[in-house]
C-alpha cells in the first residue's frame, strides 16, 4: 500500500505528528519510516528512543488494522519492548515487521529499525490487541 492512498491516511494522528510513511501494509509484512528531523532528536543530537517504539507500534497496529477491519475489529498497541543497538542521527528509521502470530484477539510482530545503510540499530517485540470496533 502506498503511502499516498485515502487508506494510509486514516492512520493519521501521533504517527502523522512524527511523520511515519507507510510503504507496505500486509498481514505478514509492514514497512514504514521517518525521515529524522531536529524534533526527533535528544539533546545529544541522535533519535530519540522513543521515536523507534513509536514507528513500530504505529506499523504494526495499521497493518493489523488493515487485515481485520472488514470484520468489524480495530487493533491497538498493547505491548511494546524495543532494544536499542545503535543510534541514528540524520537520514531515515526504517521499518520492517514481520508477523510472529495471527490470533483471533492478539497479534505479534518482531520488527528491525535500521539506518539508511541497512544497520540494524533496533529491535522491537510489538503485541498489538484486535478488539471489535466500538460503536
Amino acid at each position: 500500500m502506498e503511502a499516498e492512498t485515502a487508506e494510509a491516511k486514516e492512520y493519521g494522528g501521533f504517527s502523522e505528528l512524527i511523520g511515519v510513511t507507510y510503504s507496505d501494509l500486509r498481514p505478514d509484512e509492514a514497512r514504514g519510516s521517518v525521515e529524522v528531523g531536529p524534533h526527533l532528536l535528544q539533546p545529544y543530537g541522535v533519535v530519540h528512543g522513543g521515536v523507534y517504539a513509536s514507528l513500530a507500534e504505529s506499523l504494526c497496529s495499521a497493518a493489523t488494522y488493515q487485515a481485520v477491519r472488514d470484520d468489524g475489529m480495530v487493533a491497538f498497541g498493547q505491548s511494546n519492548s524495543t532494544t536499542f543497538l545503535r543510534a541514528i542521527a540524520d537520514g531515515h528509521v526504517n521499518a520492517i515487521a514481520r508477523t510472529r502470530q495471527q490470533g483471533r484477539t492478539t497479534w505479534v510482530w518482531d520488527v528491525e529499525l535500521s539506518d539508511d545503510d541497512d544497520n540494524v540499530c533496533a529491535l522491537v517485540r510489538m503485541t498489538v490487541a484486535v478488539r471489535p470496533r466500538p460503536e
